[in-house]
């Protein structure tokens, strides 16, 4: 694994820390760009061959897509499907889903086009990092570190709330699922979610309606992610809401969430925030935090693409290959296997021609 790495600050501003007295020096500011030390790589996932037949029979039918609804309304207008949704139906996507699917080939094929329908009809494109900066101004979310596995690490902070109930607390939600997406490394398709109640009133805590579709999307369009969930400093209250909402959790997630533990178990402390019994100190600062941000996933998702255009621009790329690991794209995999073969096959020509030689002679 390697060291940790920082990225580094743009230019502070008159709202910077560096133009505040007082502050000291040794706060971190900006999103860390690698696990520490402390964390192990996930181990690679191999399927049987049973799974490998449902995924091929998944990737068949994906790859022969050529338009997408827009919308989830019945005879929704259509439009080709494009080089970004392509890029998105990754090998270890349609595993993924297959997954959570229970390995149903027919439900993992519907889900898929379910979510990229959804993912044209809620405006991810559209959802640009300007449009939701309001939503974080006060640091109410955070992706920052990573946990002992890895996964980087998406903080939740309700007491942070700085806007009214409505649709883009969700846009933002979703928004920066996206960018601890983006800041996976090789072979990670999880995340750690960190949720503290600290200081939080019942009137932030979100509606149940809220709270219903937060988990349909989590669910249906984001199946598989979530690698754990740590939430402390519970109040009374939210064991209210999750009573409500708790029919709607699957099982497999319900197991993931962790319960007022101690977050030091799963996150190493020089890459927990201190407010979370980690040693890193933190102040949020709007105008630092989250242009760093989205310059590091913005960088991240552009070296993904040009390698994505590399590989021939696949549907069924690998997803570690993309994002810089050791796997070779679909295509070099390939021609590997071709060079191989035609190697052989030019050995055992040449051991029958020597071999025949000597009978020429005599």
């Amino acid at each position: 694994m390697t060291n940790t790495m920082l990225l580094s600050p743009p230019v502070a501003n008159d709202k910077s820390p560096d133009s505040q007295e007082g502050l000291s020096p040794d706060l971190q500011r900006t999103p860390f760009t690698h696990p520490s030390s402390a964390s192990h790589d996930p181990p690679p996932v191999t399927l049987t061959p049973e799974q490998e037949t449902k995924y091929h029979s998944v990737l068949n039918t994906v790859s022969s897509w050529t338009t997408i609804a827009n919308a989830s309304a019945a005879n929704a207008p259509t439009s080709p499907i494009t080089d970004a949704e392509r890029m998105w139906l990754t090998r270890e996507c349609l595993t993924r889903y297959l997954r959570a699917s229970k390995w149903s080939v027919p439900d993992a094929i519907r889900r898929l086009l379910e979510t990229l329908t959804w993912r044209r009809e809620w405006g991810l494109i559209e959802h640009t990092a300007d449009y939701i900066s309001i939503e974080n101004e006060t640091g109410k979310q955070l992706i920052l570190g990573y946990d002992i596995d890895a996964r980087p690490c998406l903080y939740l902070n309700p007491s942070k709330q700085n806007t009214e109930k409505g649709t883009r607390q969700l846009q933002h939600l979703v928004f920066m699922l996206e960018r601890t997406i983006d800041l996976m490394g090789p072979g990670q398709e999880t995340l750690a979610l960190l949720i503290n109640f600290q200081q939080m009133s019942s009137g932030q805590s979100p509606s149940i309606a809220q709270g219903r579709q937060t988990m349909n999307i989590l669910q249906n369009h984001y199946p598989e992610r979530l690698g754990r969930a740590c939430v402390i400093n519970i109040p009374w209250f939210f064991w209210v809401f999750y009573k409500t909402i708790s029919p709607f959790i699957d099982p497999t997630t319900k197991q993931k969430l962790k319960f007022n533990e101690p977050i030091r178990l799963h996150v190493p402390p020089e890459q927990l925030l201190k407010t979370h019994g980690g040693d890193v100190e933190f102040l949020y600062n709007h105008d630092v935090y989250w242009p760093a941000l989205n310059q590091l996933a913005g960088e991240r998702r552009k070296k993904q693409e040009e390698r994505w255009a590399k590989g021939g621009k696949r549907i069924g790329e690998s997803e570690v290959y993309l994002k810089g690991g050791d796997e070779k794209s679909i295509d070099e995999s390939k021609a590997g296997t071709v060079d191989e073969v035609t190697e052989k096959i030019h050995e055992m020509q040449t051991t029958e021609t020597s071999m025949q030689q000597p009978l020429e002679t005599q």
